[in-house]
């Protein structure tokens, strides 16, 4: 399964981590917390924090700073698995965990970027129908281009695609600071609002949605990914200094996400709450009632254009999360751009429906149910994050200390907590307010039960069963070298994907070169973070198919056979007729799968586009029938 993904294969910035000094080698680390960071204020975050400041003033302001812990807490152990074990979350959850729990574990993932997708979109058309008059409709349908558009910025650069990303950052950043300015917070009243408290029901649900907006889950598995887009030594001393410069990364973008956040709220609690308007919970209304709020026509464009700079930032996040967590649980890869269409859709449909069907009026709470969707999510990710951290025997001296340990999980049952009063009130209510108690008790009830018992299972699971070893080999199950010989070339090259198709490929080439030629064994690296890294990539599946590379070349060194092998990174459709041009091959022979139709716009027509670029012999060696 192949994957043909040109917006990624264009992001390819070798970043060199081995610099001399200090800020030089700061600066070479820097860069995935940022991308990280972008989640954390996007639209969703605007509509919770507004409900929160506007309803409760400055009071929810610890929430904030809680959440922004917990957040820092987290992606600092996501970035330490992914650096230690070269795994990222999900292939970490597909090593430990049963396949029938690990789909689960997909599916509430997939919702988890769906839902967060879905307050990008919303964001988007706001932010479009406020600053332009773009009826909402109109703007969530154009939210589709927007997929387009980063597939045109990735291609010049990784770090031209972060300093895209810190501009808009800046863009937020600059314009709530001048709105702030406007508005003339208390600044005793603000430090007031550290004192943790939650004055009425409601504000748990506010709460719960803060965190959801704040710590995501799919952002998990995306840390634990990008980190390992820098290639480090791995030595004690390399992977210690690696973790510590990425936790400063994380330390410093999560602390500017929390800033942007501080600024909303204290701006709607400023301009709303302190005036007695205690019902602006709606974006919209926020920016309507700015104007004659702060005195200024300049302050409502300022915030409509952040508030398009806070959708479009946040949209990389949902491509890159989306196919690490398709790859890492069912090691299915796609074309990114279908990728992304599909999780846009997943989220444009639903928001078009309720456009349409509820009005725009409820967009805003469409917002904040995804904020608390997220929330409820973040057990299923959290919990196996720390359990994996924790494992001595899979982190060696990298293990996280007991107090780190103590902390990680404190956050984790302050999350499941705060979920299952959320749910309980929730659910209560219904069942109170409902002409079918009975039924309705009979539907969500057993639901709850459920979820609440997988999470247990998956809590103590590691009592139950020791947690299994990285089973990374099982994404390419190499095949017994049934060889065959014929006719000779002088210089041959064969691509291999360690499934059954490679010893009928090999046989097919040896038959042509006979123990006469020179053969170069390769294949093409495809995870997200070699389309990005490409040769500087260093994780678990680049060293596990270095290593099948080398049972194969010492294979066919038995039989007699004069072999190298060399590894690709990135698109194959470039980088293998780059390696045959390299190694001066006349021949190249490769393993066709059969694809057709639409497994074609799935995996890609590899075959074709390589063909046409070569310039000798290509032999396309399909599967025996039998």
């Amino acid at each position: 399964m192949h994957t043909d993904s040109k917006s990624l294969r264009e992001v390819h910035s070798s970043v060199n981590t081995e610099k001399s000094g200090f800020w030089k080698k700061l600066f070479a680390f820097m860069g995935p917390a940022y991308l990280i960071s972008v989640g954390y204020m996007d639209p969703g975050n605007w509509a919770t924090d507004i409900a929160g400041g506007s309803k409760y003033g400055y009071t929810l302001i610890w929430v904030l700073v809680l959440s922004n812990l917990v957040a820092l807490l987290l992606q600092s152990l996501s970035a330490r698995l992914g650096l230690v074990r070269g795994l990222d979350l999900a292939q970490a959850s597909r090593a430990a965990y049963p396949k029938a729990l690990n789909f689960f574990l997909w599916i509430m993932a997939e919702i988890a970027i769906a839902a967060c997708d879905l307050a990008e979109v919303i964001g988007m058309a706001l932010g479009l129908k406020l600053l332009l008059g773009i009826p909402m409709l109109i703007g969530v349908s154009l939210t589709i281009l927007d997929t387009f558009i980063l597939l045109f910025l990735v291609q010049y650069g990784m770090r031209k695609m972060e300093a895209f990303i810190l501009g808009l950052i800046a863009i937020i950043g600059l314009g709530f600071l001048y709105q702030m300015f406007l508005a003339k917070p208390v600044a005793g009243d603000v430090l007031k609002g550290l004192i943790p408290t939650l004055p009425d029901q409601y504000a748990l649900y506010i709460a719960i949605s803060i965190i959801g907006a704040t710590v995501m889950p799919h952002n998990l598995y995306l840390h634990s990914s990008l980190v390992q887009t820098r290639k480090i030594k791995r030595t004690f001393t390399g992977i210690l200094s690696a973790i510590r410069y990425n936790f400063i990364d994380t330390f410093i973008a999560l602390n500017l996400a929390l800033l942007v956040n501080a600024a909303i709220l204290i701006l709607a609690a400023s301009a709303f709450f302190s005036k007695g308007m205690y019902g602006v919970s709606e974006i919209e209304d926020a920016h309507r009632l700015l104007a004659p709020m702060l005195g200024s026509k300049l302050a409502p464009a300022i915030f409509a254009l952040a508030l398009i700079a806070a959708g479009q930032s946040s949209t990389l996040t949902g491509t890159l999360s989306g196919q690490i967590v398709m790859e890492g649980y069912l090691q299915l890869r796609i074309q990114p751009w279908l990728r992304r269409i599909i999780t846009r859709l997943l989220a444009v449909i639903p928001a078009l429906l309720v456009i349409w069907l509820a009005g725009e009026s409820q967009t805003g709470p469409l917002l904040v149910l995804s904020q608390v969707i997220l929330c409820l999510q973040l057990g299923f990710a959290v919990i196996p994050l720390i359990h994996f951290v924790s494992d001595r025997k899979k982190m060696g001296r990298f293990v996280i200390p007991f107090w780190l340990k103590s902390l990680s999980w404190i956050s984790a049952l302050i999350i499941v907590g705060m979920n299952v009063k959320l749910i309980y009130d929730t659910e209560a209510g219904w069942i109170e307010t409902s002409g079918h108690p009975i039924l309705i008790a009979a539907l969500v009830i057993p639901i709850s039960v459920g979820l609440g018992l997988l999470l247990l299972f998956m809590t103590f699971f590691p009592l139950l069963k020791k947690l299994g070893s990285p089973q990374i080999s099982e994404l390419h199950s190499p095949g017994q070298l049934l060889l065959n010989e014929e006719k000779a070339y002088k210089r041959i090259v064969v691509t291999v994907d360690f499934s059954s198709m490679d010893s009928e490929a090999i046989s097919h080439a040896t038959a042509q070169g006979k123990k006469e030629a020179l053969y170069l064994l390769i294949h093409i690296v495809e995870t997200a973070g070699a389309m990005i890294m490409e040769d500087e990539i260093s994780d678990n599946e680049t060293g596990s198919d270095e290593l099948r590379l080398i049972d194969y070349k010492n294979a066919l060194l038995q039989k007699g056979y004069q072999v190298e092998t060399e590894l690709g990174f990135g698109n194959p459709k470039t980088a293998i007729p780059e390696m045959v041009k390299v190694f001066k091959a006349d021949l190249l022979v490769m393993g066709a799968h059969g694809h057709k139709a639409f497994e074609d716009i799935l995996f890609g027509t590899t075959l074709d586009a390589v063909r046409h670029e070569v310039q000798i012999p290509v032999l396309i060696v399909t599967p025996t029938r039998q």
